[in-house]
């Protein structure tokens, strides 16, 4: 079992923007896309008494979204207006931002990417993701109008916790979303033109992760690591919501109750949400002096993973050998 190391509120805010109409122009543009980060700064203020927002994402290619043709003339370098205006956000606000774009790496050699830049809270470059997965087209052998894929699925340790992400056409592959798993992401961001809750939902249960959309059209959400959605848009606008990043999940037992137990016990000092169509529950404190871990040990409850680990061992010995995966 983790480590007990008490509550970890995030607080993470997304928005739904459409972008298909006419492009704006590159300022018209930094100052919408300042705008929606102020947004969800004032509602994690208002909502939370106060508090300062964690994480602001924006949707697939948000700097460039409405224009169109080859790389060469959609693309915008970092440095500059781009990163002087939106991390000057992020510094105004104390955020971090994941900010997508096409992104112009090197015009003269024609290297060009699908890139999310996350922002730190000073506005400065924490890391950047270079969309894997590009979307083939319009040509023949060209990927995404002339882009250069990336090669690798990083993570990024923020103050809060540890960040993956994904782009629109990267859910479409099992692998980014498994090396992100396997490097402990807790939150992925999608920014994407390709809205979807079925699919994000499905990533998040399988891996055991936050996923965080925000998109152009249909809808944005956040979805826990239950699969449930926690929280959607379905018009253009941003929401802001609290998670909290020491959880555990448990499965259905008879002490549980439905989680009624945590009510008994703790009442406000713990949080859950537990979806009895499903036999499991998302569980969380809201005590700073007693982790989540502590209570389900003073409870005599076993978290999920554990009960799984234990049925495995006990099958494997029983059986006398694991199962044959051919």
């Amino acid at each position: 079992m983790p480590p007990d190391h008490g509550p970890r509120k995030v607080l993470v805010g997304a928005t739904m923007f459409n972008m298909f109409g006419d492009y704006p122009g590159l300022e018209v543009r930094l100052d919408e896309l300042g705008g929606l980060i102020g947004e969800m700064a004032a509602q994690a203020s208002e909502q939370h008494g106060g508090a300062r927002l964690d994480l602001a994402a924006l949707p697939e290619c948000a700097v460039n979204g409405g224009l169109s043709g080859p790389a060469a003339e959609v693309a915008f370098p970092l440095e500059g207006r781009v990163q002087e205006v939106i991390g000057g956000r992020a510094r105004d606000h104390g955020c971090y931002v994941v900010l997508p774009l096409v992104l112009a790496e090197d015009g003269q050699a024609g290297v060009f990417t699908n890139a999310a830049v996350l922002l730190d809270r000073s506005g400065e470059v924490a890391g950047i993701y270079r969309k894997v997965h590009l979307a083939p087209g319009p040509g023949p052998e060209e990927l995404e109008g002339g882009l250069t894929g990336g090669d690798h699925f990083p993570v990024f340790e923020c103050d809060f916790g540890r960040v993956g992400v994904q782009i629109c056409y990267d859910m479409a592959f099992h692998d980014g979303w498994e090396v992100l798993a396997r490097k402990g992401a807790e939150i992925v961001v999608w920014p994407s033109q390709w809205a979807g809750q079925i699919n994000a939902s499905a990533r998040a249960l399988r891996h055991g992760y936050f996923v965080l959309s925000s998109t152009w059209n249909n809808n944005a959400c956040l979805v826990d690591p239950t699969g449930h959605v926690i929280r959607e848009i379905r018009e253009d606008g941003v929401f802001v919501e609290q998670v909290d990043l020491d959880y555990v999940l448990i499965h259905w037992q008879p002490a549980l109750n439905e989680g009624k137990v945590f009510d008994e016990a703790y009442g406000a000092r713990a949080g859950y949400r537990y979806d009895p169509n499903e036999n499991t529950g998302i569980f969380w404190s809201n005590d700073p002096e007693t982790p989540i871990r502590e209570m389900v040990r003073a409870l005599g409850l076993e978290t999920w993973p554990d009960q799984i680990a234990r049925s495995r061992a006990l099958q494997d010995r029983l059986r006398g050998r694991p199962p044959r995966l051919d």
